[in-house]
């Protein structure tokens, strides 16, 4: 029962980052292209 509380923290650990790295292979990079324009402050009276 030890040797199971051991491996599967660790396996999970390594379907997570194989996950990850999976992601980062399929998708996209994200550009900041579309940043909206800063806001300005506005004086209510």
């Amino acid at each position: 029962m030890a040797v199971l509380a051991v491996i599967i923290p660790l396996l999970m650990l390594g379907v997570v980052l194989a996950l990850g790295r999976y992601e980062e292979m399929v998708l996209p990079p994200v550009e900041e292209t579309d940043r909206p324009e800063q806001a300005v402050p506005v004086r209510i009276r």
